[in-house]
């Protein structure tokens, strides 16, 4: 199984639309290191044998699928429907059109009926044989789910995300957790024995709706997966910094990061 990184930043990306130039507000990231500029967090999955699980659609899906050369995708999975995770999705027609056929999107009955209120024309039923808009299938599934998507079986687990809730995931030895503030006994239990885990650590401050440094190492030592990868990464995060300052097994990730998971 091979995860790619799509995007590894927050809702604003890296660096923020602003500055004192308007070319962009840093904050405390170098500019010039390149593995500070953080597109919006997405990641895909590849089975290994064709088949990609699609996990969000930024509204940088476009730009990410291309680097990332990823063409078609056998289905989507949305942890929630916040715009950062949501509003690439009129780029699904492309999607559609690679793939020939209509997309399973998967999530809870909320995070559904916000897409559909807010897409809906993005469901309403295929008319053959073009693809003039997106065309997804809504596949409703409970937080606590067993999903089979193509050659994965993705188990499902529900996370605080502050004033909302999100979906994690755990896939054989890989677990991500995108947007959270809060992990409970069952999300624990779900990352229990994980390999790989991915997870959300916005700033180095106290946040009220995704997880910070501290937090994020109170999560590992619990968790204790043999390496841990961070992303939703803020203004706050420097790549040097990080890699100075995190202990071992712990490591910023970037845009296009590769992981290749074992079993």
């Amino acid at each position: 199984m091979r995860v790619t990184l799509l995007g590894t930043g927050g809702s604003a990306g890296v660096p923020m639309i602003g500055g004192a130039d308007g070319a962009g507000e840093w904050g405390v990231c170098d500019p010039t290191e390149p593995r500070n500029v953080r597109s919006r967090s997405s990641i895909a999955i590849d089975d290994g044998a064709g088949g990609v699980l699609l996990v969000d659609t930024s509204p940088d899906m476009r730009t990410q699928l291309l680097r990332a050369r990823i063409g078609r995708v056998e289905a989507i999975l949305y942890t929630h429907a916040h715009a950062d995770h949501v509003t690439g999705l009129d780029d699904v027609r492309l999607l559609n059109r690679s793939a020939g056929r209509p997309v399973d999107a998967f999530g809870t009955q909320a995070t559904l009926d916000e897409l559909v209120a807010r897409f809906g024309y993005a469901f309403r039923p295929w008319q053959p044989p073009h693809f003039f808009r997106p065309v997804l299938v809504p596949r409703v599934v409970a937080s606590d789910a067993t999903l089979a998507v193509g050659g994965l079986s993705v188990r499902l687990f529900e996370q605080d995300h502050g004033y909302t809730r999100s979906l994690g995931l755990r896939i054989g030895g890989f677990g991500y957790s995108t947007d959270a503030v809060g992990l409970d006994a069952a999300a624990f239990a779900a990352l229990q024995g994980v390999d790989t885990w991915v997870v959300g650590c916005f700033q180095r401050e106290v946040h009220t709706t995704h997880a910070w440094l501290d937090r994020v190492l109170e999560w590992v030592a619990r968790v204790r997966p043999r390496r841990t990868v961070l992303t939703h990464m803020g203004v706050d995060m420097d790549w040097d910094w990080l890699c100075a300052h995190l202990p071992a097994g712990i490591e910023p990730g970037f845009d296009g990061m590769v992981l290749d998971i074992a079993g």
